[in-house]
């Protein structure tokens, strides 16, 4: 059951993915949460480092859809700016909101990579759904109340993770 914790890979961010690697996997399609992974919590600005970025990748064939607990209000903007899918109020870690991100994104679970900077949401969730996990370091200290009780957590399995030499 704790091993539904674990990422596959753990980055410092978003821009160290490596695609070369994830094509070499199988993965056509990126699930990316949107709070503290593509963007810093409650910013919607679209930087252009992010917005090259994503262009790169849907360049080199990769499907991308954001999949966020975060309602449309505040994120749907930002969706519409970056030229992405996006499924709001996901309840992560609960597999309705990434259902319906594999029929957006037509693919097979075994094709689809999860990018997110939570354990207990981004990586459960994916994990539960057998899609190929990436953890990212947050970009930002602002967050939810909640969210931040939970990094303590969060950090325990990490430091668990590292000494076991599961993750970086």
């Amino acid at each position: 059951m704790l091993r539904l914790l674990y990422p596959k890979q753990h980055l410092n961010s978003i821009f160290e993915l490596d695609t070369a690697e994830l094509r070499r996997l199988g993965i056509k399609g990126i699930i990316a949460d949107m709070d503290n992974t593509l963007v810093p919590w409650n910013d919607r600005t679209v930087y252009p480092r992010l917005a090259n970025w994503l262009d790169g990748l849907k360049k080199e064939g990769f499907r991308i859809c954001i999949v966020s607990n975060n309602s449309a209000d505040r994120g749907g903007q930002l969706a519409r700016d970056l030229d992405i899918p996006a499924f709001w109020y996901a309840v992560k870690p609960r597999r309705r909101a990434f259902r319906k991100a594999l029929i957006e994104l037509n693919l097979p679970a075994s094709a689809v990579a999860v990018l997110g900077d939570q354990i207990f949401t981004d990586v459960l969730g994916g994990n539960r759904m057998g899609l190929y996990t990436i953890l990212v370091t947050p970009i930002s200290d602002k967050e939810f109340i909640w969210t931040k009780l939970m990094r303590q957590f969060e950090r325990l399995i990490l430091r668990h993770l590292q000494r076991k030499n599961l993750i970086r």
